[in-house]
């Protein structure tokens, strides 16, 4: 089983950047789609960006778009999310998740399974006004 590990979370002020990366235990990210998402306590999890295997295809949910940009990482095993702009409304809890039923577009996030086998731990952003 792929291990995930989120960094680069913390404390920003509104309008401020973070950069967050997903980074995985085996070299398994060049196969797999990867999704971001984020989630705050007593609401549903929210889908933000994901990424296709090969990097040519992404997706971002309508409130980050032109704001978040998700990419492949200097190494095959990483993937980024970087985050601009940022709004008291980014303040979550955000995870990263790969699968091989996980498949993302340009229309975005595609499902063939419900229970993903990697989850990261997550990484809290918090935006201050």
């Amino acid at each position: 089983q792929v291990q995930l590990v989120e960094s680069g979370g913390g404390l920003v002020q509104s309008g401020g950047s973070l950069r967050l990366s997903c980074t995985a235990s085996a070299f398994t990210l060049d196969s797999h789609a990867v999704g971001w998402f984020r989630q705050v306590p007593g609401k549903e999890r929210e889908e933000v960006a994901c990424i296709s295997p090969n990097a040519e295809d992404t997706y971002y949910e309508e409130s980050v778009k032109g704001r978040f940009t998700i990419a492949k990482g200097s190494s095959k095993n990483t993937v980024l999310l970087e985050m601009s702009n940022l709004k008291g409304d980014d303040t979550a809890t955000y995870y990263c998740a790969t699968d091989s039923g996980l498949m993302c577009s340009s229309r975005g996030f595609h499902y063939t399974k419900t229970e993903f086998a990697s989850w990261g731990q997550g990484a809290q952003v918090t935006v201050s006004s």
